[in-house]
């Protein structure tokens, strides 16, 4: 059969190796093309971009965060919104344009920066510019590792962006990245430093978003979330967005309306400035995968701010609501205006909903982020001195909905009681219910927070690191066994490999964009390595 698409971006595509009739996500062929089509015209306002600063020429921050914001709205599960990425590719070239304009030399410029057509050749245009482009097996994986990495670091600039955090050096190389991406006569070896060189600057980017977080909302602690429910109509928000959460809050007070988080929102219970709010109600349900069950059981209308959104059912379209990059066909989308944005629609509707159904009751207990860690410094380090911890276990990362992810529940089981899970990422579904006790007060599960709060676990190493006065990484008690899903994941793994770290598991499956060249390279030079049973990683990784 012909195919009709082709992504092999996430963890899940289709038979490990690509979807070519309709995405394990739920994004059909027509959205695919123009999400390629997307980021083809971002690549060419990168290649625009990136020659201005050339000429020594001004590059505005409407355009950084044009740039960011298109390669966010790409990402697996963000917006399966045609007319809105089409909206995208219009604005994009029309930017474009007008910057081209402003070259004193437009020789050279690679298509991707000239090519304009109106919307009904952008169908025929997208079939050329999507990943099944002719070209060298190991040239097109690195390209597409580069790429998803780079969809990962606008992830974090958006966040940092929308709290006022910029960094125009992590802009530049962004869009001077996209434009290599172009150039057919960059080799093999110059796509492989390049990659790394996207880790560098994901370690930057992880850093602006930690700052822009920790001084907007403080410091998180370690916080006890309720699972259970209130009585009160409610709103359930989801995605990764604290600004929106905040404005949220602020619009709910006093509105008889309570305010629930879910996935990648759960850490939004760990930072201090949200505490204020008695209507800031706990936490419902589980990971991303889950939602079609628990958004109906939940009754209430659901605020989507980033990706992570699933195409819902019918029974509960009509109280699903996006906002940033999002976009879902039929759903009421919210845009800001003036940097606000007003939520007085689902607020509406939420006080004529009946209150949430309870799923469960409970607590998780969470906050582990690289301050509250350090106040722990002294407690950590003598437990490792005396024996009592002997391994840290690094298991951050995605959860998803294959049966084979139960393997990171069941390997969290089956730890020595003498090793301590870190965690960041909706991955820690699979295992913080769990009750695998704590070490001398020191819970076994340490939470850090969300996938956007990688920086954390990095942070903690390198402390430890220092504590112990070691010269590389590599000689800590730390160990990787991550759980990947979507783009933010590769960015986080190149960040890793920036910063020296060797030998870690990845799975469930490797990427299916990675060749076998590519793939040995990964594992020649940073032993990076699959997942195989719970037993044998276990004594592979605790020697």
């Amino acid at each position: 059969m012909e195919n009709k698409m082709f992504c092999y971006q996430c963890q899940e595509t289709a038979g490990g190796k690509g979807c070519t009739l309709m995405g394990v996500c739920g994004k059909s062929p027509d959205v695919a093309a123009m999400q390629d089509l997307l980021v083809y015209v971002t690549k060419g306002l990168g290649a625009v971009a990136t020659r201005l600063r050339e000429e020594g020429k001004k590059v505005s921050r409407e355009v950084n965060h044009l740039v960011t914001l298109n390669l966010f709205v790409t990402i697996t599960n963000a917006n399966f919104d045609r007319d809105d990425i089409i909206s995208r590719i219009e604005k994009t070239m029309a930017v474009r344009n007008e910057l081209v304009g402003l070259l004193t030399d437009k020789n050279g410029l690679p298509d991707a920066a000239v090519w304009s057509a109106s919307r009904e050749a952008f169908a025929a245009k997208a079939v050329t510019v999507g990943v099944l482009r002719t070209e060298n097996e190991d040239i097109r994986s690195l390209r597409e590792l580069i790429t998803y990495g780079l969809k990962g670091l606008s992830a974090y600039m958006k966040h940092a962006n929308v709290l006022g955090k910029e960094d125009e050096t992590i802009d530049a190389f962004q869009q001077a990245a996209l434009a290599k991406l172009l150039d057919d006569s960059i080799g093999a070896e110059a796509l492989t430093g390049l990659a790394l060189a996207a880790g560098e600057q994901g370690v930057k980017a992880m850093e602006l978003l930690d700052s822009a977080n920790t001084e907007a909302y403080g410091n998180p602690e370690i916080t006890s979330v309720d699972t259970g429910v209130r009585n009160n109509p409610g709103i359930l928000i989801s995605g990764h967005d604290l600004l929106d959460l905040e404005m949220l809050l602020e619009q709910t007070a006093g509105t008889g309306v309570d305010v629930y988080t879910h996935g990648e929102m759960l850490p939004a219970h760990y930072y201090p400035k949200f505490k204020k709010y008695p209507h800031f109600a706990g936490n419902y349900g589980n990971a991303w995968w889950k939602q079609k069950e628990e958004f109906e059981a939940f009754g209430g209308p659901i605020l989507m701010t980033t990706n992570c959104v699933v195409p819902p059912n019918e029974s509960y379209k009509a109280r699903l609501f996006t906002t940033g990059a999002t976009g879902v066909p039929g759903c009421v989308h919210i845009d800001a205006k003036d940097g606000k944005k007003d939520f007085t629609q689902i607020i509406e509707l939420a006080k004529k909903c009946r209150p949430p159904k309870e799923l469960e009751h409970g607590t998780i207990v969470g906050g582990f982020a690289h301050e509250q860690v350090f106040a722990l410094a002294d407690k950590v380090v003598e437990a490792v001195k005396s024996g009592a911890i002997k391994k840290f276990v690094v298991m951050a990362g995605c959860d998803g909905r294959m049966k084979s992810r139960s393997y990171y529940e069941d390997f969290a089981k089956a730890l020595p009681k003498d090793t301590v899970i870190l965690t960041a990422g909706c991955a820690k579904y699979k295992y913080i219910k769990l009750p695998l006790g704590d070490i001398g007060g020191i819970p076994r599960v340490l939470d850090a927070g969300q996938c956007n709060d990688s920086y954390s676990l990095a942070l903690i190493a390198l402390k430890l690191k220092e504590v112990f006065g070691l010269d590389d990484i590599n000689e800590l008690p730390i160990v990787y066994n991550i759980s990947w899903y979507e783009q933010k994941a590769v960015i986080v793994l190149l960040a890793l490999l920036h910063l020296g770290v060797k030998n870690i598991h990845l799975g469930p499956t490797l990427p299916a964009f990675l060749s076998p060249n590519v793939a040995n390279v990964l594992v020649e030079n940073f032993g990076i390595g699959g997942i195989t049973d719970v037993e044998s990683d276990i004594k592979t990784l605790l020697g």
